[in-house]
C-alpha cells in the first residue's frame, strides 16, 4: 500500500467505529498508532525532499538573476563606450537568462502546491494520532478499572469469604445458646430480698413521676379554663 493510499485511509478513518468492531481494541489501537506514526515520518520525509528541491531552485534563480544584472551592467558599459554591438549582445545573453528563470519559477510552483498539501496532511495526521492516543488512554483506564472490579468481586465470591461468614454464623449461634442458658437459669427462681426492694423502689419512682405528670397536666387544664 502506497503512502498516499494509507494517508487517505487514516485521515478518513473513524477510530471509534474501528475499535467498536475490533475483537482486541487495545491491540488494534496500538497498531493504528504505529501505522499513523510511520506514515507521519514518511510524509515529513517527502516534505523535506520537496523543501530541498525548492531551495535548490531558489538558489539557482538567485544566481541567474545576479548574472542577469551582470550582463545588464556590461550592456550599460558598452553603450557608454559607443559599442552598441556589444551592448546588444549582452542584452541578448541577459534575455536568455530571463527565459531560464521563468522556466525555473514554473517548476517551483508545483513544489509550493505539494508543500501546502503536505502541511495539511501532517496537521490531519497529528490530530488523528492525538485522538488515537486519547482513546488508548481511555482504554487503559477502563481496563484497569475492570480488572480492579474483577479482583474485588473474585474475593467476595471465593471460598475464603464464605468460610469467614460461616464462622460468624457459628459464633452468633454460640452466643444465642449462652443467652438461652442464662434465661433458663432465671425460670422459676424466686427473687432475692435485694431484688424485691429494687423493684419496689423502681415502682415507687414510676408512681411519683406519674403523679407529678398528672399534677402538671391538671394545672395546665385549670389555667386554660380560667382564660
Amino acid at each position: 500500500m502506497g503512502i498516499f493510499t494509507r494517508l487517505t485511509d487514516i485521515i478518513n478513518s473513524n477510530i471509534t467505529h474501528i475499535l467498536d468492531k475490533a475483537e482486541d481494541p487495545d491491540k488494534m489501537i496500538r497498531m493504528m498508532i504505529q501505522e499513523m506514526e510511520d506514515t507521519l515520518v514518511e510524509v515529513r520525509s517527502s516534505a523535506a525532499r520537496v523543501i530541498a528541491d525548492r531551495k535548490e531552485i531558489d538558489r539557482h534563480i538567485d544566481r541567474l538573476q545576479k548574472v542577469q544584472q551582470d550582463w545588464y551592467d556590461k550592456a550599460e558599459l558598452a553603450m557608454s563606450k559607443n559599442r552598441e554591438d556589444l551592448a546588444n549582445a549582452a542584452l541578448i545573453e541577459k534575455a536568455k537568462l530571463v527565459d531560464i528563470v521563468v522556466e525555473l519559477e514554473q517548476d517551483r510552483a508545483p513544489l509550493e502546491e505539494a508543500l501546502t498539501k503536505y502541511e495539511a496532511d501532517i496537521v490531519s495526521l497529528e490530530a488523528k494520532i492525538k485522538e488515537a492516543k486519547q482513546k488508548q488512554q481511555s482504554l487503559v483506564e477502563r481496563q484497569n478499572s475492570a480488572e480492579s472490579q474483577l479482583r474485588v468481586r473474585s474475593k467476595l465470591y471465593d471460598n475464603r469469604i464464605e468460610n469467614i461468614m460461616n464462622r460468624f454464623a457459628l459464633m452468633e449461634k454460640r452466643v444465642e445458646e449462652t443467652e438461652s442458658r442464662v434465661e433458663a437459669t432465671e425460670l422459676g427462681r424466686e427473687k432475692t430480698l435485694n431484688e424485691e426492694f429494687a423493684d419496689l423502689e423502681a415502682n415507687e419512682r414510676v408512681a411519683d413521676e406519674l403523679a407529678e405528670l398528672k399534677d402538671k397536666v391538671a394545672k395546665k387544664e385549670s389555667k386554660a379554663a380560667k382564660k
